[in-house]
């Protein structure tokens, strides 16, 4: 029995209500989370805590929000020592491809003796968000604070929800201990968006807020901007993949349930002129799937947000895939470097039939955070300009000002604005 639809490229009502399918769940949440917002806001810890026991059966007190050094040690005690090794490769491997994205201040003088420039500096305080509870992804802790620390941020706080026993899984303690996380917080969902963007008694405000999480975070992260920065609204994962016949189909199809096991909303889509391979991957993935312990949610995955779609040449499927605009974009294909100048809108490309998708979640280097929902159209991945800001330096001397000065007194007096013109012209008077 197949469990996934193969559509036509040219049934384009099918195409549209999958591409609109991936944020459609999202307006139905909104006034739950604007009121769990405001009443964070309103009530800080206690209402921080309050929703630490609803929604994750933790119950802790403000006095146990901050994650303890005995608490952290004892998650070093707990690890398995070749995971802890596998982190702190992917940590440096991380850190290496971040350092290549620093950019630095600069100072440009000119002949009349002005001086311009640009002074990059890093933000004060950053709050990460880390999804948990039941599960465990020291991976997102490295993506987010390793490109902050990189970036030279000075406080980089972590919040990422507590079990119900009140505890931290150990391998995201480890993770963020070996990243340089300077603070770390029990307390998930849009609660700790709104205790990250307003403070708390025990939890000061920070300056921007990054982190995947589920639609109650994202929509939280929407409503907070403005008050503190974010990295992006990110919604469900998603794949998509190009293929050729070159392509092997227990691949594809074992790169396209990557991603449909995150989740019931994930979107896992092939784009293929080759009706043959089409057939083959839908085999493939029902014998795979039966095959996973988290096969339900990938079933609900497969069937309502994911597809197989026929185009009449690679050229077609490109063209389709920019549309779409995905998280993340295999390339199949025979010949993937000679594609790539193709792609326009994709949050990350992975070329060839030897890098799968979950080489970037953990371990190649680029950053597995990354816009979703066809927002790669406009969207970058997180990277180390995330935690950076730029400030203009200007510095004219008399010179400089004599000779820009007039010309600057007239487009002001243009707009009307004569205080503006005056505070160039009194000067102009001076140096006469």
């Amino acid at each position: 029995m197949a469990v996934i639809k193969i559509i036509n490229a040219q049934d384009r009502q099918a195409i549209e209500a999958l591409f609109a399918g991936r944020t459609a769940h999202q307006a139905a949440l909104a006034q739950r989370v604007a009121a769990i917002v405001e009443e964070v806001r309103q009530g800080g810890d206690e209402a921080l805590c309050r929703f630490t026991k609803q929604f994750d059966q933790a119950d802790i007190s403000p006095a146990q929000l901050k994650v303890s050094r005995e608490e952290i040690e004892q998650a070093y005690r707990q690890v398995d020592r070749q995971v802890l090794a596998s982190l702190q490769l992917a940590k440096e491997r991380i850190a290496a491809y971040h350092r290549q994205q620093l950019s630095r201040s600069w100072f440009q003088p000119d002949r009349d003796g002005a001086v311009l420039g640009q002074l990059i500096l890093p933000l004060e305080r950053v709050g990460i968000y880390v999804p948990g509870g039941t599960a465990s992804y020291p991976s997102s802790v490295l993506m987010n604070a390793v490109p902050a620390k990189v970036a030279g941020v000075p406080q980089v706080v972590m919040v990422t929800p507590p079990a119900a026993d009140g505890r931290v899984n150990p391998y995201t303690l480890v993770a963020a201990a070996e990243a340089g996380v300077d603070e770390i917080y029990k307390a998930g969902g849009a609660q700790a968006i709104a205790a990250l963007a307003y403070g708390t008694s025990t939890i000061a405000r920070v300056d921007k807020i990054t982190g995947p999480g589920n639609i109650y975070v994202t929509l939280a992260k929407r409503m907070v901007y403005g008050q503190v920065d974010i990295d992006m609204l990110a919604g469900p994962s998603e794949i998509l993949v190009v293929a050729d016949g070159s392509a092997n189909p227990a691949y594809a199809a074992a790169d396209l349930l990557s991603q449909a096991e995150h989740d019931t909303l994930a979107a896992a889509v092939l784009i293929t002129h080759d009706r043959a391979l089409a057939q083959a991957v839908s085999q493939e993935l029902a014998h795979q799937v039966s095959r996973l312990p988290r096969q339900e949610i990938a079933r609900q995955s497969l069937a309502n947000h994911s597809a197989i779609i026929l185009t009449g040449s690679l050229d077609e499927s490109l063209a389709l895939a920019n549309d779409f605009a995905p998280e993340h974009l295999e390339l199949l294909v025979e010949e993937p470097f000679q594609q790539l100048g193709r792609i326009r809108h994709a949050g990350a490309v992975f070329l060839g039939h030897y890098s799968p998708e979950p080489v970037g979640d953990y371990l190649a280097g680029p950053n597995h955070v990354l816009p979703t929902g066809g927002t790669a159209r406009f969207y970058s991945p997180l990277n180390v300009d995330t935690f950076l800001k730029k400030c203009s330096v200007i510095a004219f001397s008399k010179e400089s000002l004599n000779k820009l000065g007039p010309h600057i007194v007239r487009l002001a007096e243009t707009e009307g604005l004569a205080a503006h013109a005056n505070a160039v012209r009194i000067r102009l008077k001076d140096n006469v």
